[in-house]
């Protein structure tokens, strides 16, 4: 019995502590769960403080581009709109000048492409000593949404001004159609649409020189079909006015057609480094009293019948990786050949004879221009003709002999080039130009060229 209260007083002591251990456990959970509710609420609301900011960015951005596209529906508008007022219309206008020192060991008035009719066309190189080079004025500008129109003046040496070109093009007619008209160079060959500024060479190819006068120009209208194909393949077709040799059209008063062409031309890649463009041309004109006068003897006589042209071009480039701002290579070449059938009249001034003739005449030229360093060009370029053997019926019967002409009489002409130009930018270039010119039997002509080209204003970039 003595132990009773011992008893009583542990249990006593056991039940209270076990009491504080549950008070405290619980006042724990209870710290946890106020910290988790106080960390979700903060999360929360940097959560809709997140939401808010996005919300107005969201909004700032449909506002800035409902204002984007209130402006380009306005400058969709202005557009269709033809220009009323003078500043709105602002051409682009650009000038070349150009200008030479020549050094000839022969005179250039007495040369020449012997076995060829003479095409009258601008004698290059024009003399010796210092000479101005032909000036061009071009003004173009985008007349509206479906045309665009170019003008196109030269100003020549002996201070007359020519209209080289005046036409209004169609800005894509969907399909891949497009039409030109007005004045404009030939879309024939490669060489024939590029303006004399933009030749690797002072001077143009003997082949344009005997077939074309330098280049075909034409009045009428081009159209162009450029196919929905993985390479480039154009098509293209003209009918006109021929403006220069071997037509003559310029003087004919009559209604219909005149003179026609028609060409293809197709290119693409090869790799990143190498690209092409080749080419298929034919021209047909049906010229009326051609006269030309034979320089050997200074009588004049003239051809009348048909004249077909034929023209095989290819070209190449070469820039590595596909980069041609340090080094580059452009291998260029085409090939002419002309039939022409019909009557030769002999000294149209006095006897008068007339009778049948007939040609077939050809020509080529291949050159590589190799730009070896930024800014420098190094050139090579061989001309050759072939004048054929004339079927001339005042020959054949004995009414002429060949020494009544002499002009006719076949030959090869042939010439060599060498060049190197300087190009400081793309609008000023300085050239160094050496020729050795066999056009003529009887003399070669050993020709040194010092060139100028710039250009001023805006210009367009040269075709491929």
């Amino acid at each position: 019995m003595m132990y009773k209260p011992f008893v009583m007083a542990a249990l006593l002591a056991a039940s209270c502590g076990a009491q504080a251990a549950d008070a405290a456990d619980l006042a724990a959970i209870r710290s946890q769960i106020n910290e988790m509710k106080q960390s979700y609420e903060q999360r929360i609301a940097a959560l809709e403080e997140k939401l808010a900011q996005a919300e107005a960015a969201a909004g700032r951005a449909e506002t800035v581009a409902g204002k984007a596209e209130l402006v380009a529906n306005d400058a969709s508008l202005k557009v269709r709109q033809p220009q009323t007022s003078a500043a709105a219309f602002n051409p682009e206008i650009s000038l070349i000048l150009s200008g030479s020192y020549t050094n000839l060991t022969k005179d250039p008035r007495e040369r020449r492409l012997q076995g060829f009719i003479p095409s009258n066309g601008e004698l290059m190189p024009e003399g010796r000593s210092f000479n101005l080079g032909e000036s061009e004025l071009a003004i173009t500008a985008n007349i509206d949404p479906l045309f665009r129109g170019a003008l196109r003046l030269a100003l020549a040496p002996d201070n007359t001004l020519g209209v080289e070109e005046a036409s209004i093009q169609t800005l894509g007619l969907g399909e891949g159609f497009n039409l030109k008209a007005g004045r404009f160079r030939s879309g024939i060959g490669y060489l024939n649409e590029l303006h004399p500024h933009e030749w690797d060479f002072s001077d143009a190819p003997l082949p344009y020189q005997a077939f074309f006068g330098n280049a075909l120009g034409m009045d009428g209208v081009q159209v162009r079909w450029l196919a929905p194909t993985p390479v480039f393949l154009e098509f293209g077709a003209e009918t006109a006015r021929a403006m220069s040799f071997p037509a003559t059209d310029e003087a004919k008063n009559k209604n219909g057609l005149m003179s026609a062409a028609a060409f293809v031309h197709l290119g693409g890649d090869v790799g990143v480094s190498n690209s092409w463009r080749g080419g298929i041309s034919y021209f047909a004109s049906q010229p009326k009293d051609r006269s030309y006068d034979d320089p050997l003897n200074g009588v004049s006589n003239s051809f009348s019948g048909r004249s077909r042209t034929w023209i095989a071009d290819l070209l190449w480039k070469w820039a590595p990786n596909g980069n041609s701002k340090v080094t580059n290579l452009k291998l260029q070449g085409e090939y002419f050949r002309r039939t022409e059938t019909g009557d030769l009249v002999y000294d149209t001034a006095s006897t008068a004879q007339q009778g049948a003739y007939r040609n077939a005449q050809s020509g080529f030229y291949a050159q590589a221009v190799y730009q070896f360093m930024p800014n420098w060009r190094i050139g090579y370029r061989y001309d050759r003709l072939s004048s054929g053997a004339a079927d001339i019926e005042l020959l054949n019967n004995g009414s002429l002999t060949a020494a009544d002409l002499p002009l006719l009489a076949h030959y090869a002409p042939s010439r060599n080039t060498l060049m190197v130009d300087w190009s400081p930018s793309e609008f000023s270039r300085l050239r160094l130009q050496y020729a050795q010119d066999k056009s003529r039997p009887e003399a070669t002509d050993n020709q040194l060229w010092l060139q100028y080209v710039v250009s001023m204003g805006a210009h367009g970039g040269h075709k491929f």
